[in-house]
């Protein structure tokens, strides 16, 4: 299921883009202020998503390079503004493709389906990069500033449920239950604290300051992208 964030105030198109995806495998989240999407993106992750160059409280621009300080997320603007420039500054800021308004919601359909496939292949190919890490979940390889850690199979299992919900809070018995899946009756609750302090100690520059593998205490664990840089 392909998540697709829509950043639209236009309420009618905003759900004419939704309408005309139905039935295929697209599941949206739909909001109409950078105030809202920044929300949805500190609690969710997405793999594309469609922005609004103006926006209500303050231009789409300005989000996207937000954005692009910690996420390579696929983003298509649509826009009014149909100037050489301000196609030219989208693209500069980290656009992925740039529709100015009218458009035909067919053909923003054919963009979408072809930047989601050019990113999936360019996914499997680089793996996940995020700052100065890059996790090859397939091919078992991790690099940090492009040097390899080896993980054990249950750290890369904890890993990649992390780095695939970035923001997102995990309980504690939903790790356990997704990570030791090998029918055991009893797991020691110890365990997930040991995998955890493991991978800090593995990929974090000060374990006990961690700046990625956050607690949240009383609830779990979640990865997190240090907004201040």
């Amino acid at each position: 299921m392909n998540k697709i964030l829509i950043v639209e105030d236009d309420r009618a198109l905003n759900q004419g883009i939704v309408l005309t995806f139905r039935q295929e495998d697209y599941e949206f989240t739909q909001c109409y202020t950078q105030s809202e999407a920044r929300d949805y993106l500190t609690q969710m992750t997405f793999d594309l998503i469609l922005l609004d160059v103006n926006l209500p409280d303050g231009s789409g621009l300005d989000l996207c390079m937000e954005i692009r300080q910690h996420l390579a997320t696929p983003i298509i603007f649509l826009t009014a503004n149909d100037l050489e420039v301000d196609v030219v500054t989208g693209f500069e800021l980290g656009a992925d493709d740039y529709i100015t308004k009218p458009f035909s919601l067919m053909i923003l359909r054919a963009r979408v389906s072809a930047i989601l496939r050019r990113s999936k292949q360019e996914s499997s190919n680089k793996g996940l990069i995020i700052d100065h890490f890059e996790f090859h979940f397939d091919e078992m390889r991790f690099l940090k500033r492009k040097e390899p850690v080896e993980l054990s199979k249950t750290e890369q299992k904890l890993l990649k449920l992390l780095v695939q919900n970035q923001g997102i809070v995990l309980a504690r018995s939903v790790l356990v239950d997704k990570i030791w899946t090998d029918g055991a009756e009893y797991v020691d609750e110890n365990a997930l604290s040991v995998t955890i302090k493991r991978l800090r100690d593995k990929l974090e520059d000060c374990p006990a300051k961690p700046k990625y593998i956050q607690t949240v205490y009383g609830v779990g664990y979640s990865w997190t992208v240090d907004k201040r840089g």
